[in-house]
C-alpha cells in the first residue's frame, strides 16, 4: 500500500487558486483513476476534478468553501502501488511555471506597499497571500500594514479574493489610517479613486435579487476592462447577400453529409481569421508597457446560457480549421456551454473575441473587450434593405441582406486607422464570399 497526495490541479492560464464547491466522494470511498472526486470553482469556470490515482480516498485535507492554491494538497489516496510512488506529489498538476509540483505552497514574501511614486513596492511578510490577492492590493495601492489588518476567511486565516474585494468596497478614500500622519496632498485627477455607487432607495414593492457567482464575476471583469482599456468602436455595414444565398442553398446538404447544422457564425469567424492574418497587430495582448504579439489565432465566441449569463469558449488555432471544422467546433462549444460541460481548456487562451448580438435581434453594439485582448467584434442582425447596386446597365435599387459590424478596440495600442481597417477588411471578405464555393 502507498499513500499518494492529490493536489489542486492547474486549471487554466493565470489561475492560481480554486474554491472547493463540494466533495463528490467521501473518506473511505473506493475511487478509480480519472473518476470525479470534487467540484472546484475558479474565476473562469466550475469544473469537476478527477482522481489522479485509483484506490481508497483515505483523507480529505480541505473543506467545502476553502480557497486552495494550485499545487496544494487536497486529499490523500491509498493505492495498491509500491511504496516509492508516494515519494512525490502528482506531477501533472504543476504548482509553478517551471512545471515542478510542490507538496505545500510556501508563503511568498511579496505584497503591496505604497511607495512615494504611487506604485506598489514589494516587502516581506510571514502571512501567505496568493498572487491574485497581491495583484489586487497593488492595483488598489493597499500598503502592507493595511493588508495585514484585513481579516481572512480562507484556510489558516488567509485573505481570499472575496475578502480583499469586500474590503476595497468598504475602504475609506485614501485607505485605512495605520498611524497618524500629515494630510496627503490632493491626488491628480487621473489618480483619484472611482466614485462610490450611490445608495439605492428600496420600497416594499421592490424585489431584491442577489447576484449569482457568475454574474458577480462578469460584473467585476466588465468594470476592470473599462478601467484598463480606453475603448473605441468603429462601425461598418456589410452586404452579406451572397452568404445568405449560399447557406440557404447548401444547408440541407451540409446537414446530411456532416451531421451538423451550419449557421452564419462559422462563416463570419472564417472572415475574422482571414482579416487577423492581414492585420496581425490586432492579435496582441498588453502587459504593462510591453505588447505581446500572439502567434496562435484563438477566437473566443460569446455564448448565451439558459440563465441569461454569457460565457466565452475559445476556438483554438482557428486559422488551421476549414469551414467544416469551424462549424463543428462552434456547434460543439455552444452545446457544451449550454449543458454546463465546458472545461478550463475550453475557456483559456483567447486572442480575439466575436459576439453575435444579432442573435438577440440587435443591429449593432459596443462590446467590452475581454482582457488582456485588445479587440472584440459584435455581429449585428442580418436585415433585408433596399440598396444601390451596380449593374452592366447602370445603377439600380435592389433588396440586399446587410449587417453591421461593430469593432471595439483598445486605443492604447490599436489606433483608429488599424481598428477601422481591420473591421473594413472583415466586411470585404464577407462581401466577396464566393457563391460557387464548396464546403
Amino acid at each position: 500500500m502507498a499513500i499518494v497526495e492529490m493536489v489542486m490541479p492547474k486549471m487554466g492560464e493565470s489561475i492560481m487558486e480554486g474554491t472547493v464547491l463540494s466533495w463528490l466522494k467521501q473518506e473511505g470511498d473506493t475511487i478509480e483513476a480519472d473518476e470525479s472526486v470534487l467540484e472546484v470553482a475558479t474565476d473562469k469556470v466550475d469544473t469537476e476534478v478527477p482522481a489522479t490515482h485509483g484506490g481508497v480516498l483515505k483523507e480529505i485535507l480541505v473543506k467545502e468553501g476553502d480557497v486552495v492554491a494550485v499545487g496544494a494538497p487536497i486529499a490523500k489516496i491509498e493505492t495498491e502501488a509500491a511504496e516509492e510512488t508516494s515519494a512525490a506529489p502528482v506531477q501533472s498538476a504543476p504548482a509553478a511555471a517551471n512545471g515542478q509540483a510542490k507538496a505545500e505552497p510556501k508563503p511568498e514574501p511579496a505584497v503591496a506597499q505604497a511607495s512615494s511614486n504611487g506604485h506598489a513596492a514589494a516587502v516581506s511578510s510571514d502571512r501567505f497571500y496568493s498572487p491574485l490577492v497581491m495583484s489586487i492590493a497593488r492595483q488598489e495601492n493597499i500598503p502592507m500594514a493595511e493588508l495585514e489588518s484585513i481579516p481572512g476567511t480562507g484556510r489558516e486565516g488567509r485573505v481570499t479574493k472575496k475578502d480583499i474585494l469586500s474590503y476595497v468596497k468598504e475602504r475609506p478614500a485614501g485607505g485605512q489610517t495605520i498611524q497618524p500622519a500629515a494630510p496627503a496632498p490632493a491626488a491628480a485627477p487621473s489618480q483619484e479613486r472611482a466614485p462610490q455607487p450611490m445608495p439605492v432607495s428600496i420600497s416594499g414593492e421592490d424585489e431584491i435579487i442577489e447576484m449569482d457567482r457568475m454574474r458577480k464575476m462578469i460584473a467585476e471583469r466588465m468594470v476592470d476592462s473599462k478601467r484598463i482599456s480606453p475603448h473605441v468602436t468603429s462601425f461598418v455595414e456589410a452586404d452579406v447577400t451572397n452568404i445568405v444565398y449560399w447557406r440557404n442553398r447548401v444547408k440541407n446538404q451540409f446537414k446530411e453529409r456532416e451531421g451538423e447544422p451550419i449557421t452564419f457564425t462559422p462563416i463570419f469567424i472564417e472572415a475574422v481569421v482571414r482579416a487577423i492574418k492581414d492585420y496581425p497587430m490586432i492579435n496582441v495582448q498588453v502587459d504593462g508597457t510591453r505588447i505581446i504579439k500572439k502567434k496562435n489565432i484563438n477566437v473566443g465566441m460569446a455564448v448565451a446560457l439558459p440563465s441569461g449569463n454569457l460565457i466565452v469558449p475559445v476556438i483554438h488555432n482557428a486559422d488551421q480549421l476549414s469551414l467544416v471544422g469551424l462549424t463543428k467546433k462552434v456547434n460543439a462549444l455552444a452545446r457544451k456551454a449550454r449543458e454546463n460541460k465546458l472545461t478550463p481548456d475550453d475557456l483559456q487562451g483567447g486572442t480575439y473575441t466575436v459576439s453575435n448580438v444579432g442573435s438577440f435581434g440587435n443591429v449593432m453594439g459596443t462590446p467590452i473587450i475581454m482582457q488582456p485582448q485588445v479587440g472584440i467584434l459584435a455581429l449585428g442582425a442580418v436585415q433585408k434593405k433596399p440598396a444601390v447596386v451596380e449593374t452592366p446597365a447602370g445603377d439600380a435599387i435592389a433588396i440586399r441582406h446587410k449587417m453591421f459590424l461593430s469593432h471595439s478596440y483598445d486605443h492604447r495600442v490599436v489606433d483608429g486607422s488599424l481598428g477601422g481597417m481591420f473591421v473594413r477588411r472583415v466586411a470585404d471578405y464577407l462581401e466577396k464570399f464566393d457563391l460557387n464555393r464548396g464546403f
